[in-house]
């Protein structure tokens, strides 16, 4: 007696018939569009491009500039174009001390920003304890308030702990700011990561910190990824705190530095443009690190339920 063996049907057959009909939806949208709609749709989207590159396109044009064509009447997209205006800040002034300030405020206030807030929301996700929605609603609650009236309290905080101008100081008040909003981001994404995962490594003798570590965070790499970016910008570019918190020179960040090159009767926006160039470097930096963390978590932190 002869057996047939039938192979069974590849994803590809099984998803045909519902890929060629997107495809032909697809073609039909395209092809009902008039020639004036599609002129009109991408002229849209040219414009909202130069709206969005054109005042970078312009800072950096000017950071190219001496002093006198910046301020002139007379706009031109290069004139007498040097590099004198990075040479200048670069050795004249203490934007080496003030970046070195900003990288450690901001490296530390990142690190110490994702500690707390993936192990505060994966502790709200997953257990159940007393307090466990006051807190969560503490958090909201702190990002009702503008800094504006922040600043006293943690002004006065800070001063009986000794901390006025100091690097610490910095990074507790941009905790404050940062952690709220990443605890209750990562505990969404955390409410998203099946719990069976969490049973299966207790199983294996993975206590709660062990399967928070090893198993959850992993999958929780876009949400990580996001975090750092956002805890890395609120201290790479905050002037409030700063401007509070810091009195001396050599203590400034780049973003309170930054207004020693405009004085009320002498702005110098030569040197301005060139420092703001210079800031955005290791943002761009953080950001392309941050975005290629978050394509690869997209598909190693994909789970079924």
């Amino acid at each position: 007696m002869s057996r047939s063996t039938a192979t069974p049907p590849t994803a590809d057959a099984v998803a045909g018939p519902a890929l060629a009909d997107s495809r032909r939806v697809t073609r039909a949208g395209r092809s009902r569009r008039s020639p004036a709609m599609s002129v009109l749709l991408h002229g849209t989207l040219i414009l909202a491009s130069l709206i969005a590159i054109g005042p970078i396109a312009w800072v950096l044009l000017s950071s190219l500039k001496p002093g006198y064509a910046i301020q002139s009447s007379e706009l031109t997209l290069f004139r007498d174009t040097t590099l004198s205006n990075y040479s200048y800040v670069l050795t004249e002034t203490n934007f080496p001390r003030w970046f070195l300030n900003s990288v450690i405020v901001a490296a530390f206030t990142m690190a110490i920003g994702i500690f707390l807030s993936a192990t505060t929301g994966y502790a709200v996700s997953r257990f159940n304890f007393p307090g466990r929605r006051p807190l969560m609603m503490v958090f909201l609650v702190t990002q009702m308030f503008p800094v504006a009236i922040l600043i006293v309290p943690i002004y006065t905080i800070l001063a009986r702990l000794g901390l006025i101008n100091t690097m610490p100081a910095l990074i507790i008040a941009y905790l404050t700011i940062a952690v709220p909003f990443c605890a209750w981001m990562l505990k969404g994404y955390f409410d998203s990561i099946p719990t069976s995962l969490d049973e299966a490594a207790a199983l294996d003798g993975c206590g709660p910190f062990a399967t928070f570590w090893r198993v959850v965070l992993p999958l929780a790499r876009p949400a990580v990824a996001v975090t750092a970016f956002y805890t890395f910008l609120t201290a790479w570019g905050e002037v409030a705190y700063a401007s509070a918190f810091i009195q001396t020179d050599n203590k400034f960040t780049l973003a309170y530095g930054l207004q020693q090159f405009v004085p009320q009767f002498n702005p110098q926006w030569e040197y301005l443009t060139a420092a703001a160039v210079l800031v955005t470097i290791p943002a761009g930096l953080v950001f392309f690190f941050a975005q290629k963390h978050l394509v690869s978590g997209l598909t190693a932190g994909g789970t079924k339920g």
